[in-house]
């Protein structure tokens, strides 16, 4: 879900060999070529609001293959809909994620795909709770620093 593009990696995922339906959600300067190099997946375009909440909620996992993102906020997306997140040990999922608890982060996203079946939907749904505006803005000001004038 998100912008498809060479950096985003999804060609990892649309590589897994996985049961069931491949959804891709987004547009980007890589949709085309992924449309042709992998037809059995499910292309939808840009999706958002409701439908994109309806779409996330009716997923059973959702994989995240990206190596550069600094927060990886369509994690937090997938978890407020209750749907467990497999990922890299990178920055910004590493943030988000608790491995074995609302996701994994591992270099073997099929296997913790297939692992993340049996996490609680619930435990995803209230890690994403965690993330509201006003605990972000605590957490901006809590690391104000008064920066002495020379």
């Amino acid at each position: 879900m998100g912008r498809l593009a060479p950096e985003k990696n999804v060609e990892e995922f649309l590589q897994l060999d996985l049961p069931g339906s491949k959804l891709v959600i987004g547009r980007g300067e890589s949709e085309e070529t992924l449309k042709t190099n992998y037809p059995n997946a499910v292309f939808l375009g840009y999706k958002d609001g409701q439908e994109l909440a309806d779409l996330l909620s009716s997923s059973d996992v959702f994989v995240f293959p990206s190596r550069t993102e600094t927060f990886g906020l369509s994690i937090l997306e997938a978890l407020a809909c209750g749907v467990p997140a497999v990922a890299h040990d990178e920055m910004g999922p590493r943030d988000i994620i608790t491995d074995g608890v609302d996701g994994f982060l591992t270099e073997d996203l099929k296997g913790a795909a297939m692992k993340a079946l049996s996490l609680p939907r619930d435990a995803c749904r209230q890690k994403a709770l965690q993330y509201t505006w006003n605990k972000g803005i605590d957490a901006f000001v809590a690391n104000l620093a008064v920066i002495p004038r020379k």
